[in-house]
């Protein structure tokens, strides 16, 4: 199956061709960098964060321009607020992004700009679209004349004329069509300014994109992506000044990731419920928020909540777990090579040489599919649930069970890899977990191993009433024991 993906230009799933055979060229708008990141930036650049992966790992040479917003109306005003430079602004919040970011284990894309760095190719476009008539001067500002361009809106695919009849030109205005947006602003008291043709100013949002992007994928690549919130107006304006200026399409495949819902209900600070990537990850592990973000499909919407996470948690903790007791079974010993042969058909052992054998295939299907992520953990569950019923029933653990169970912790790895998931320790990550819900609890986990460890002697003991008693006592604290062939493990639950 060859790669698909869901272009929003054409509104169908196109097989993905690249611009160059082997390689691609994908841009992603990134944030304006005047405040702490929330859950929506944490989706978005997630989701564009596998799509890369994904690419290198289906054997793309691929190019990733994820930029700064770092000259805006909103960066000005918090200077004001704050009395202070426009930069300090923008350096405080772009290094607060790049820790969310690694912490939410993000590879790093192969260019980053600033907006600012590249003032002199959005002065030379706009000066092309000055000269082929598609911009006009208005007192200090420019403009791009959308009715120069007759395709405008075929990404959001709205109606310009309606959209005209319900916008008006207020006393004053200097544009001649409201829809007309700015290319250049000219420069007010106290705000910063570069030199321009048309006098002192600074760019507009959408034009430091069409730089950016062509500056390092040239005037047509092949992948732009961001939040669903971008397609209109920024992604149509960006679409319309860079073909007006070039004459030639500017980007093959747009790819938009679904909004976030809080609870139900759209995310609005003028609704209370926003939360900034740094609030929740003081509540919950980075890579449980993660593991929660790449269970949908990117272009679904989700829902975020208390419970939807707690339920991510436990779904990557059952992956951890089962990682971790093939990890103890292997250790010292892990045997490496072909999968076994010595499995009859009715043995878990035989339907887990099978789930491991297509396990690759499957995980590629599902990404190929315009990259589901739901699809692939799917997959990963899957391989899971039957690597826990072998590691229950096998009785003898020899060469070739050994070697199963390396090669199917040698595949779950793999697609780690791409999903960014499953790098960390089992032990370590499991024990992290559990560590934090038992500080909630009010219990140390040296007390609930000490438990544990007086709980297994008198099972030995036969002394049944004394261990059910240690069980029960746990269990009303919130910690739940695991017994196992491997021994007895705990989780908070």
């Amino acid at each position: 199956m060859s790669l698909r993906v869901y272009n929003t230009l054409s509104g169908e799933k196109e097989t993905f061709v690249p611009q160059v055979p082997g390689k691609a060229g994908m841009y992603v708008c990134g944030v304006t960098v005047y405040d702490y990141c929330h859950i929506g930036h944490a989706r978005a650049n997630v989701v564009f964060d596998i799509i890369y992966r994904y690419l290198r790992y289906a054997g793309y040479d691929v190019t990733y321009v994820r930029n700064y917003t770092d000259i805006d109306d909103k960066i000005i005003n918090r200077a004001n607020q704050e009395g202070v430079d426009y930069r300090v602004i923008t350096e405080r919040f772009i290094r607060a992004f790049d820790e969310d970011m690694e912490r939410l284990g993000l590879a790093k894309p192969t260019v980053e700009p600033k907006a600012t760095e590249h003032i002199d190719g959005i002065i030379a476009i706009i000066e092309r679209l000055i000269a082929k008539g598609h911009a006009y001067e208005s007192d200090g500002d420019v403009y791009f004349a959308v009715e120069t361009f007759p395709e405008y809106l075929k990404l959001s695919k709205r109606n310009l004329e309606e959209m005209q009849a319900g916008a008006r030109v207020e006393v004053g205005d200097r544009k001649r069509n409201p829809m007309d947006f700015a290319l250049w602003k000219g420069s007010k008291p106290g705000e910063p300014w570069w030199e321009a043709p048309w006098g002192k100013g600074r760019p507009g949002w959408h034009i430091e994109c069409s730089a950016m992007s062509m500056r390092f994928l040239g005037e047509t690549f092949d992948i732009h992506g961001g939040g669903k919130d971008l397609v209109f107006p920024h992604h149509e304006n960006e679409i319309a000044q860079s073909e007006a200026a070039n004459g030639c399409r500017f980007v093959r495949y747009w790819l938009h990731n679904g909004f976030v819902n809080i609870n139900a209900e759209k995310m609005s600070k003028s609704l209370g419920n926003f939360f900034t990537i740094r609030e929740v990850l003081e509540r919950f592990d980075p890579e449980t928020l993660r593991f929660f973000i790449l269970s949908a499909h990117y272009r679904s919407p989700i829902d975020f909540s208390d419970q939807n996470l707690d339920e991510a948690r436990a779904g990557l903790e059952r992956i951890y777990a089962c990682l971790a007791a093939i990890d103890a079974v292997l250790a010292g010993t892990a045997v490496t090579g072909e999968l076994p042969t010595g499995f009859s058909p009715a043995s878990a052992g035989h339907e887990l040489k099978e789930k491991a054998e297509l396990f690759k295939d499957r995980f590629r299907d599902a990404m190929d599919d315009d990259f589901n992520s739901a699809q692939a953990l799917g997959a990963v569950f899957e391989t899971v649930r039957v690597a826990n019923r072998f590691l229950a029933e096998a009785r003898e653990m020899d060469a070739s069970a050994r070697a199963l169970l390396a090669r199917v912790r040698e595949l779950i790895a793999e697609v780690g890899g791409v999903l960014g998931l499953f790098g960390s320790s089992p032990k370590a990550w499991l024990d992290g977990i559990n560590a934090a819900g038992a500080g909630r609890m009010d219990i140390s986990p040296e007390e609930i191993e000490r438990l544990i460890v007086e709980r297994n002697e008198a099972r030995k003991a036969r002394d049944f009433r004394r261990g059910d008693e240690i069980r029960d006592m746990l269990l009303e604290k919130g910690i739940q024991l695991l017994d196992s062939a491997q021994g007895t493990t705990w989780k908070a639950k």
